[in-house]
């Protein structure tokens, strides 16, 4: 898993409930994605674990994981 130093330094600090496998879920199989104005991903995923939908953001490459969190707004469909 490729990750970019601010996911390392800030986002696992601040969320330490957030695991990596599940960003790494995110990323293969999401049940949304969506490309940003600035070329970087969004990548959902159900978590059952935290009950919630994970949003998962890439890089343009698609596969360097920048951010995650809760998306407590996401609904599938």
């Amino acid at each position: 898993m490729v990750t970019t130093r601010y996911f390392e330094e800030q986002v696992l600090r601040k969320r330490p409930y957030i695991r990596r496998e599940w960003c790494m879920d995110a990323v293969r199989n999401p049940v949304r994605r969506e490309v940003q104005p600035d070329g970087r991903i969004r990548h959902w995923l159900f978590v059952a674990e935290m009950g919630k939908y994970l949003r998962v953001i890439t890089l343009p490459d698609g596969q360097t994981i920048h951010n995650a969190f809760p998306d407590r707004n996401f609904k599938e469909g």
